[in-house]
């Protein structure tokens, strides 16, 4: 997904609250795919779930139609499934079974204003080794929300995650990283999952970003399928994605996609 060159854009906070009525809404999503997702199920039905929700509450999905470097992407969800990073294509012919996770990664527009939000999911019993990814990734979510703070610098963030990820034996995707959100989907700055603590610009209110740490098993490694979307781990390792939309206000930061 592409993008926007603009500088980074302070958000009211009327705008702020208009996205968090989308946020609520993405949390509330993958809140209710925790019963949708199990062995058996395919990933466009968990695309249909999701798509469907969003309509029923008269907000619009935010992927549906966004342009790639070869063609638009063709569903409402991102749905990835073991060694698929990101920006996986929901399809009919991919069942889940028992032992796989996947990563659903939804996002919408109310009023104009973007909400943002991923998770991995663990189908039925999973690995030892999957089990540990779920738990590392969602903590380095958490440690880099942490550092959301007025006065810190984006660097902050990255090295918490990366950190946080390395401690525990596991590589962070380099390739793709989090973001600005607010009426475009991919605002400035970028938030790389690594870096140095200290560095890149300084954190103010009314910054709202998208963290979203995408963690491997194996080398960090990735490349993009023929489909112009699917991004796979290199090395075919086991790959988690845990992303929250985060307001930096005054006195700290509110997670907008928080249930």
């Amino acid at each position: 997904m592409l993008f926007s060159k603009h500088i980074v854009k302070l958000k009211t906070v009327k705008e702020v609250e208009k996205m968090k009525i989308a946020g609520k809404i993405v949390g509330e999503i993958l809140k209710k795919l925790e019963d949708i997702i199990k062995p058996g199920v395919t990933t466009k039905e968990i695309d249909i779930f999701s798509e469907q929700y969003m309509k029923s509450l008269g907000v619009l999905p935010a992927f549906l139609g966004v342009k790639g470097i070869n063609c638009p992407f063709p569903a409402s969800s991102c749905i990835s499934r073991n060694n698929e990073v990101v920006h996986g294509i929901p399809n009919t012919s991919c069942v889940l079974k028992c032992g796989d996770i996947v990563s659903v990664d939804v996002g919408v527009i109310y009023e104009g204003y973007y909400g943002d939000a991923a998770k991995t999911y663990a189908v039925g019993n999973v690995s030892d080794v999957a089990e540990k990814l779920l738990r590392v990734t969602e903590k380095s979510l958490q440690k880099g929300v942490e550092h959301a703070l007025p006065g810190k610098k984006i660097g902050d963030i990255s090295f918490a995650i990366q950190e946080t990820v390395e401690r525990a034996g596991f590589s962070v995707v380099r390739d793709f990283v989090g973001h600005g959100i607010g009426k475009v989907l991919h605002e400035a700055p970028q938030i790389p999952n690594f870096g140095k603590a200290d560095t890149g610009i300084e954190l103010l209110p009314g910054m709202v970003l998208a963290i979203e740490p995408m963690v491997n098993v194996g080398s960090y490694e990735v490349f993009v399928a023929n489909d112009g979307w699917t991004v796979f781990t290199k090395d075919g390792s086991l790959s988690a994605h845990f992303e929250h939309t985060v307001a930096i206000v005054e006195n700290g930061y509110e997670i907008l996609t928080k249930v």
